[in-house]
């Protein structure tokens, strides 16, 4: 790997330790739904108990998300500090563990294209919780205030 490839998984490794706070967010929202939904299930408005419902199964999505990005942060962090060599090696190493197919040929995925991958992930993660933040004010707004 080349000193510009290894500057990138630097500041990939960085970008996905901050998104983390987001990961946060969406577990946060989805053990407030189910204490919600837990403690108050019979004074909630169905509209309510949906959009909390709803929340938590968002939830479970979110949490792959922050799964996969977890792995791509740390995958990155060893490709950024040379623990592991190479791309071909870690796409071996991803294969034997059975979490990739093994490559039809040889040659390694672009760096490029795997950058691209966990940024669309990362797009995807937000999204998931964005729509958990839409849904949990829905929750609250429907309510009745007593």
């Amino acid at each position: 790997m080349t000193d510009n490839e290894r500057a990138t998984c630097t500041a990939l490794a960085g970008l996905l330790r901050a998104a983390a706070v987001l990961a946060f967010l969406g577990l946060a929202l989805t053990c407030i739904a189910a204490l919600v939904l837990a403690l108050t299930l019979r004074g909630l408005s169905n509209t309510a108990i949906l959009a909390f419902a709803a929340v938590m199964v968002l939830g479970v999505i979110e949490r792959y998300f922050a799964f996969r990005l977890r792995l791509d942060q740390a995958l990155f962090e060893g490709l950024a500090n040379g623990q592991i060599a190479s791309l071909g090696a870690l796409d071996n190493a991803l294969s034997v563990l059975g979490l990739r197919d093994p490559p039809p040929h040889p040659s390694a995925r672009a760096l490029a294209d795997r950058v691209q991958g966990t940024r669309q992930l990362m797009q995807r993660h937000a999204i998931v919780i964005a729509g958990q933040n839409a849904l949990f004010l829905l929750a609250l707004m429907t309510q009745e205030i007593a």
